[in-house]
């Protein structure tokens, strides 16, 4: 696999020609909307498969797939754009295999409302897939909408569905009170677990993740003391337990740094720790990457010492945003963006994406004019940002990566996993 760095008046022509690749085929695996306006800066991902096939007249996904020995799963891997249809066109190349190195879990998370297409596209890269949906709310109950449709999906597609649960409302605000309504009153604490199972069964999940966002030295105990009531409850009806922990992070003019709290006990509870700074659709602090490599890079480091490293996912935030500058604490908010309308803005305002080495981030400013001058930054991330976080699992030898979220397709992030890994699965894979 190549990432290529868009140059000055280079074109997707000039592109395919200089790799020895169709232009068809860079624009369809990169999911370009404006191929013939690339932007400077701008990636492009070149992934030379190991073995192809030409369809020929009444080919099917079942009947390739069966001629040369892999999965219906595989081959949507390989070729998302059959992810609606099974019946193959003559003529049209399908990718059989990638060469990959290893192999990776991949968690993603989810709402109950995502489109249809766009999970059937996304499903098959998935190992697990969290529905982000339920939250606990005064004295200790918990309240979702109906996700049956996406738990079915995801089994249809070898997927294990994991029940989310947190305090955090789909603005991603979280309710400490209530957290502590539940770690220290054993009649809320009881309640909470006795609900979540009875969700896990009625509903066939695989397993709970349960996100700690409040989670620090002070109160760190209780929350052991709940993990640990929680955990001998899941374990003795074979459900597994996530704990996605998303650290205290600390923004300053030279750095960004997080708190640091001994998750040992949580580690040992846990089936699997996900490492996630929750970054969401409008967002207060400095204008940074949602995801840092370096602080990626730091964290795991610092888990590795506490957690088993098979039991850690390295969460990755896909989503851009977009900030007024110059910023005003409590005052300026970002709009989000997903990294396809992040590289059309740039088209639209003549920007040329820049790389910030050290966050393996992609930025770019530009200014509105509004009566006066407005400037902009626009953090976002694109196929070397995914390679480097997604890199870190095998350096570290952790389980896989967590992605938030899947709600828009990330073509290119697919693209990068899938032509260097494969994925593990805990269902066998049709």
């Amino acid at each position: 696999m190549i990432i290529h760095v868009v140059q000055p008046g280079e074109t997707i022509y000039t592109i395919a020609q200089d790799y020895n690749v169709s232009v068809t085929g860079l624009v369809e695996q990169n999911g370009l909307i404006n191929p013939e306006q690339l932007v400077t800066g701008q990636t492009i991902v070149i992934a030379y498969p190991n073995q192809v096939y030409i369809a020929t007249e009444g080919d099917t996904l079942e009947s390739v797939a069966a001629a040369f020995g892999v999965t219906r799963m595989q081959l949507l891997r390989n070729n998302p754009f059959l992810s609606n249809r099974d019946a193959l066109y003559q003529g049209e190349t399908i990718i059989i295999r990638y060469e990959t190195q290893g192999s990776i879990s991949v968690n993603a998370y989810a709402y109950p409302f995502i489109d249809r297409d766009i999970l059937r596209k996304t499903l098959p890269f998935l190992t697990f897939l969290t529905i982000f949906n339920y939250r606990t709310v005064e004295n200790g109950e918990i309240e979702g909408s109906d996700e049956t449709e996406v738990i079915q999906l995801a089994k249809e597609y070898s997927v294990a569905p994991i029940m989310s649960l947190s305090t955090l409302n789909y603005q991603g605000i979280s309710n400490a009170e209530v957290e502590n309504s539940i770690l220290y009153n054993e009649e809320n604490l009881t309640r909470n677990i006795n609900a979540i199972l009875n969700i896990l069964r009625e509903k066939d999940y695989y397993g709970l993740n349960i996100s700690l966002v409040n989670l620090n030295q002070e109160n760190r105990l209780a929350y052991e003391n709940y993990i640990t009531r929680l955990s001998v409850r899941l374990k003795e009806e074979g459900f597994v337990l996530f704990i996605t922990l998303t650290p205290r992070i600390y923004v300053s003019s030279s750095e960004i740094n997080y708190e640091k709290v001994d998750y040992t006990v949580l580690g040992q509870l846990s089936d699997y720790i996900i490492i996630l700074s929750y970054a969401w659709g409008s967002f207060s602090g400095p204008p940074s990457p949602t995801t840092p490599a370096y602080l990626s890079r730091q964290f795991i480091e610092y888990a590795v010492a506490l957690i088993p490293a098979e039991k850690i996912f390295n969460g990755i935030s896909v989503i851009g945003y977009n900030w007024q500058t110059p910023y005003v604490i409590g005052v300026t908010r970002a709009n989000s963006l997903t990294t396809d309308a992040a590289i059309e803005l740039a088209v639209v305002t003549g920007s040329t994406i820049l790389f910030e080495e050290n966050a393996q981030a992609p930025y770019y400013e530009y200014y509105t004019l509004n009566n006066v001058q407005v400037g902009h930054i626009v953090w976002f991330s694109d196929a070397r940002t995914i390679n480097t976080l997604t890199g870190l699992v095998p350096e570290y030898g952790i389980q896989g990566a967590a992605i938030w979220n899947i709600m828009n397709y990330f073509a290119q992030m697919w693209l990068v996993i899938n032509s260097q890994y494969g994925i593990n699965k805990v269902y066998p894979e049709t």
